[in-house]
């Protein structure tokens, strides 16, 4: 799931390192990239499970966003990367916390039009959160699952002994983490599909039928094949497909580049529909 900044990256013209306190007590690190060009929005990025700010997928999509006009605060979760805490504490809820923090901290530091985007687990806290954050006028999506039990399945199958002894070690990304029983049990218990579904803000959904670490089957949750036709009033939302695409969106360069593309139209549109409004 992990990877490091690669050389080469496309870089804007700056970015600054930042710190500012996070939502559970501790001192959450970030990278604010900076467009070349007067900026048209921002976009708070959030890291999957693991994963942290500095993953090639986030940097780099990060960085040709900013090309692109956009503002991004790319950041790591409570006891992630450069963030300080401590990793076995945390949860889906820490996670949410965490992330209301980061949007308040960018809050007060640019008043541009704001966006969430997640990649797959923050894609998820991305979604939770979208309709309770009043200055979030949209959420993209990357390989996001649509429910937060699948991943206490998946550490289960890993280590079976966190059940039984409480907690046990996982490896991920040649990295060995502490999972412990009762993030097992939030999860199960976290009802993300009513809060998707309950979301009235524009959504923009990328994903692969390919992704083997999240299934295509969690877009269409997100992204309902006949969302509102009932109602006669369809929800703001829109899918994009990768085909052939793996879960990190790097087994083709040029993956990146269209996510890039896509996106930083997607949220100049709803910005200027916010300016506008």
């Amino acid at each position: 799931m992990a990877g490091s900044e690669a050389e080469g990256s496309p870089a804007p013209r700056r970015n600054e390192r930042v710190e500012f306190p996070g939502g559970n007590g501790f001192t959450l690190a970030g990278i604010i990239e900076m467009p070349s060009t007067p900026p048209i929005a921002r976009a708070t990025f959030s890291h999957c499970f693991t994963c942290g700010k500095d993953l090639k997928t986030i940097v780099r999509l990060s960085r040709l966003l900013a090309q692109r006009g956009i503002v991004v605060l790319r950041f790591d979760m409570t006891g992630i990367g450069d963030s300080r805490g401590d990793f076995a504490e945390t949860n889906f809820e820490t996670n949410l916390a965490d992330l209301r923090a980061a949007v308040e901290y960018f809050d007060s530091r640019f008043d541009l039009p704001a966006f969430l985007i997640g990649h797959s687990f923050g894609g998820a806290a991305s979604l939770a959160l979208t309709d309770t954050l009043d200055s979030i006028r949209g959420t993209v999506s990357i390989a996001a699952p649509s429910d937060t039990w699948h991943l206490a399945d998946t550490m289960l199958r890993m280590n079976p002994a966190i059940d039984v002894d409480g907690e046990g070690q996982v490896t991920i990304g040649g990295r060995s983490f502490t999972i412990r029983k009762p993030t097992l049990d939030q999860w199960r218990q976290y009802d993300l599909e009513s809060t998707i579904a309950a979301i009235r803000k524009p959504i923009l959904a990328l994903h692969s039928p390919t992704d083997e670490t999240v299934g295509y089957e969690s877009v269409s949750q997100i992204v309902p094949r006949h969302d509102g036709e009932a109602s006669g009033s369809p929800l703001p939302r829109s899918l994009i497909t990768l085909p052939g695409s793996d879960h990190l969106l790097l087994k083709n360069p040029r993956d990146l580049e269209f996510a890039a593309t896509v996106i930083a139209g997607w949220i100049e549109r709803h910005a200027h529909d916010a300016v506008a409004g």
